[in-house]
């Protein structure tokens, strides 16, 4: 036999070897149970189900702990900046730099709601200035403005 005979048939019997290995895992299940999301209340506003984690990838209806209240209130207070990426699933708003209506100064945001509860802990904003971080009188202002924001749109809620 050549020198390219013998190589050809171990580089065949090696691919053939992992080839048949491959099967191994065929029996294999998956535990739906590990991949579970608590159901919680919906009665405040929460968006959480008892639905899987994959749900996501099957194009399903997968809803995410993160209270619409404040999510909408967030991105209605701080409408005037350009939103770079919003995830629902983290809670996480970033924005870039705008300027508010009758202001001189840019500001950009970054928003964490993490917590499906309408309450002031679970929202936190970051607010930054191109020179720096702004004063803490500023950004309690801004979570203030868009605490009132969701509770108003929570009693709107309510009414219909």
């Amino acid at each position: 036999m050549t020198m390219y005979s013998i190589r050809n048939a171990a580089l065949t019997t090696v691919c053939l070897a992992l080839l048949a290995s491959c099967g191994g895992f065929r029996d294999a299940k998956l535990d739906p149970e590990a991949y579970r999301i608590e159901a919680g209340p919906d009665s405040r506003g929460n968006y959480v189900s008892g639905s899987s984690m994959l749900d996501a990838f099957k194009g399903g209806d997968a809803e995410v702990k993160v209270n619409r209240f404040l999510w909408t209130a967030s991105l209605d207070v701080l409408d005037f900046l350009p939103v770079q990426t919003a995830d629902p699933f983290t809670g996480v708003i970033s924005t870039g730099y705008g300027t508010p209506p009758g202001g001189g100064r840019a500001y950009r945001a970054t928003i964490l709601i993490s917590d499906p509860a309408l309450d002031a802990r679970s929202l936190n904003v970051a607010l930054q200035t191109r020179s720096g971080p702004v004063a803490g009188g500023t950004q309690r202002a801004v979570e203030d403005s868009i605490l009132a924001r969701a509770r108003q749109l929570r009693i709107q809620a309510e009414k219909f």
